[in-house]
């Protein structure tokens, strides 16, 4: 876990305040070298606010561009930008939940672009539902062709089957979409934050399941958001889609990323086969 200390943060030149008593929603986005996409989404999400009386901030953080991420991100007054010099996911998410003030605070990417009635399904979900504490929606990505589009949907829909199975039957697990996820504060602080375990790969999967402990987890269809799938595409549909099943599978059964899980019967099988030959 990184210091606190090596943590910048800088002032908001303007913030969307209009409660006495502070801020009800934070919205956090972790941006490394997304120069090309960072301007397009905060200006869906200023978009989303325009006419709206909502208590929120927006956090930035740049987590060590080395483009022009930051200036992009300081042209918004609006926008709390904050500094995070040690490189990762999880780094970038805890830089910006310690930078933040709202009850609930939601993450999501910087190539992301707020769909129409983000906002309102938010504040909904948590307002009929107190014992509610993390909410989460799928992808839209607006930049793929229909058949690797008709292919993630295929995806959702089996992740979404094995969602409900091992929620409501098996009881082990939930599911959140790393990217469009908003949690509450209170709980993610009760659950110790974000896993430095976990990297990339499993995160999300991690969270859900912890957070499963202190209240309700949801995941809607009600809640898209659209996003770039230039690294599906550059990846492979079928390979992404494995990658994060493995990682789903083995951190909800065993705590683990997939590669920590691998290596581990890796070892125990190399030990027992050592012992066999003595």
């Amino acid at each position: 876990m990184p210091e606190t200390n090596s943590i910048i943060f800088y002032p908001v030149r303007n913030k969307f305040l209009s409660g006495a008593n502070g801020v009800k929603l934070s919205i956090v986005i972790p941006a490394y070298n997304e120069e090309a996409f960072i301007s397009e989404c905060l200006s869906s999400i200023l978009a989303e606010m325009n006419g709206k009386n909502y208590d929120m901030e927006i956090v930035v953080v740049n987590n060590a561009s080395t483009d022009k991420t930051k200036e992009i991100i300081a042209s918004f007054p609006q926008v709390k930008l904050v500094d995070e010099p040690n490189k990762g996911l999880v780094k970038a998410r805890r830089a910006g939940f310690l930078a933040s003030r709202g009850d609930l605070v939601a993450n999501i990417d910087a190539d992301t672009r707020m769909t129409p009635g983000w906002l309102d399904k938010v504040f909904e979900e948590f307002s009929k539902n107190k014992k509610l504490v993390a909410l989460s929606g799928p992808f839209i990505y607006y930049d793929l062709s229909k058949k690797a589009r008709a292919a993630v949907r295929t995806f959702y829909y089996a992740g979404f089957l094995s969602y409900l199975v091992n929620r409501y039957l098996l009881g082990v697990g939930s599911m959140l979409q790393g990217g469009n996820f908003v949690v509450k504060r209170t709980a993610l602080e009760a659950v110790g934050g974000f896993n430095s375990d976990f990297d990339f790969w499993g995160e999300d999967t991690d969270l859900a399941c912890r957070l499963l402990k202190v209240g309700g987890v949801k995941f809607t269809f009600a809640l898209p958001i659209y996003a770039s799938g230039r690294r599906l595409e550059r990846e492979g549909v079928a390979k992404t889609g494995w990658k994060y099943a493995l990682n789903y599978f083995s951190t909800t059964f065993f705590k683990k990323p997939y590669d920590s899980v691998k290596k581990d019967f890796k070892y125990k099988y190399e030990k027992t086969l050592a012992k066999i030959k003595e």
